[in-house]
């Protein structure tokens, strides 16, 4: 197996579309060789924990209106491109992510790990849920097999916040700037959302060396 590590927030389109584009490469090869980890990067690790309204939170975050429309209508066309879906229009809140990641932590300790992220991009996306509220936290636990209460008592404590902190900061020290970034090996890094011809162009790569060892 080849290790495969994905940093990742789960309100980033772009990691929506980069983790689209993987799947349909890793779907047309089953076989393939990856072991994936997903891994912390928060977009806004100032956010309130309460989260934004969303309008104003794009406004801010990208100089106006008009700068946030351009935007944001690249990234329905490459959202598009993609076949991905997404509903801009039910997103009404922009969520602070240490909570969405603290579950992902916890749902890769009980080999859930991708199902926790698929979840919390459908939730965002397509159905425009608040994934910064405990609740909604807790009944996308219930729906990839985690045990409901203890994970209403986890996200009720301080559990693995600070590690959550910790990993999130060494990747910025890395020099991680932006997310999606994936990591083949631990060697070769892939920052953006990647087409799938890309992923079969790699996934080809490893299968010819390994054919030639």
């Amino acid at each position: 197996m080849i290790k495969l590590d994905i940093l990742s927030d789960p309100i980033c389109p772009w990691c929506l579309i980069g983790k689209a584009s993987l799947d349909r490469a890793l779907a047309a090869h089953p076989d393939h060789p990856f072991d994936i980890e997903w891994h912390p990067f928060q977009l806004n690790p100032d956010m309130p924990a309460e989260g934004m309204d969303r309008r104003a939170y794009l406004e801010a975050k990208f100089g106006g209106r008009e700068n946030a429309v351009k935007t944001y209508a690249r990234i329905a066309e490459a959202a598009e491109a993609a076949g991905v879906e997404i509903n801009f229009e039910a997103i009404q809140r922009t969520p602070n992510t240490l909570d969405a990641h603290r579950l992902i932590h916890w749902a890769g300790l009980e080999g859930r790990q991708t199902a926790a992220v698929s979840f919390l991009f459908a939730a965002y996306f397509r159905e425009g849920r608040d994934i910064g509220d405990p609740e909604v936290l807790v009944e996308i636990a219930g729906q990839i097999g985690l045990d409901i209460e203890m994970t209403r008592r986890l996200l009720q404590s301080d559990a693995d916040r600070e590690d959550i902190a910790t990993r999130d900061a060494h990747a910025r020290a890395r020099g991680v700037t932006g997310v999606p970034t994936f990591v083949i090996a631990n060697t070769h890094v892939l920052p953006g959302a990647q087409p799938p011809e890309l992923w079969t162009q790699v996934l080809d790569d490893i299968a010819a060396q390994a054919g030639s060892e």
